[in-house]
């Protein structure tokens, strides 16, 4: 995971710091991995203040996968309104699974999107316990850029593939360029200014949301993009435990269905089927 902080360079005019308008994009490498012992410094490492809390609210985000998942989610030029915008999307998606819980008497929370720091979260994951770490890695993938969980009040195959649904829809796939617009682009870039001597007018790119899938975790276990989408084409988990009740009542069923046919004078029949069968059978082995 990685952990990305943006920072005004500084120049010095006449003696005093000028921040200028170029910005410069620092981006850490978070690894799961346990860090190194420095000399001087105290192992293991402990948060204060605002690291602290934050820690702490990702631990107990981490301890609801035993109950439900928590999708792991790559964010890219997401402003604050398009964040609200998802959260909207989001929640008004999960509200006919909500308002039907409801009504069977049970109380299910909304669906909660947590943008998170990508240092702190990786800390909070690397310690929280029976978690394979090579499976988040697998799943993270040293992808650079922003990181946000989404988590899910259950675990109900109607309700996450409604949820992804609904992020399809609110953020549609960034479309890749084509050769002729990186050429174009690069062209402006290096275009000669209208007046010679003036610098050309800078024009402020649209940033385009980008969001990508990129797992879940579940009691433990990594669930891919692929497996996810598997789960969430799954029936309810109503008919789930009542496939699960057949399954195990039809054996038991099916064998005293035997015995009631077997009952009674029933019982003589079959029993002098299977003596009549055997002796066919000695006699076909003596002709033999």
């Amino acid at each position: 995971m990685l952990s990305c902080r943006a920072s005004s360079s500084k120049s010095v005019i006449a003696g005093r710091p000028f921040a200028s308008s170029k910005t410069t994009i620092r981006c850490y490498a978070i690894s799961l991995q346990p860090g190194r012992v420095l000399p001087g410094k105290k192992y293991p490492r402990v948060f204060h203040d605002k690291k602290l809390f934050q820690y702490n609210w990702y631990t107990r985000i981490l301890n609801t996968t035993d109950r439900s998942p928590l999708i792991f989610l790559h964010r890219d030029d997401f402003s604050a309104n398009r964040l609200k915008k998802l959260r909207r999307d989001i929640q008004v998606a999960s509200q006919k699974f909500i308002t039907k819980a409801g009504e069977a008497g049970e109380v299910i929370e909304v669906p909660t999107l947590t943008v998170v720091r990508s240092s702190i979260f990786g800390a909070a994951l690397r310690e929280f316990p029976n978690v394979n770490v090579e499976e988040v890695e697998k799943m993270v993938d040293g992808v650079a850029g922003g990181y946000a969980v989404l988590s899910l009040p259950v675990l109900d195959p109607p309700l996450l593939s409604a949820v992804l649904r609904a992020m399809d829809r609110s953020v549609p796939p960034r479309p890749e360029k084509t050769a002729e617009e990186i050429a174009k682009e690069l062209a402006e870039k290096n275009a000669d200014p209208a007046q010679p001597g003036r610098r050309m007018k800078r024009q402020r790119a649209v940033p385009v949301p980008d969001l990508k899938v990129m797992g879940a975790l579940l009691e433990g276990k990594v669930l891919l993009p692929a497996r996810m989408q598997e789960v969430s084409k799954l029936p309810p988990l109503d008919t789930l435990r009542a496939q699960i009740v057949g399954l195990l009542t039809a054996p038991s069923a099916q064998l005293a269905a035997v015995l009631s046919q077997a009952s009674g004078g029933q019982l003589a029949r079959t029993l002098e089927g299977f003596k009549k069968a055997l002796e066919d059978g000695e006699a076909l082995e003596k002709a033999l």
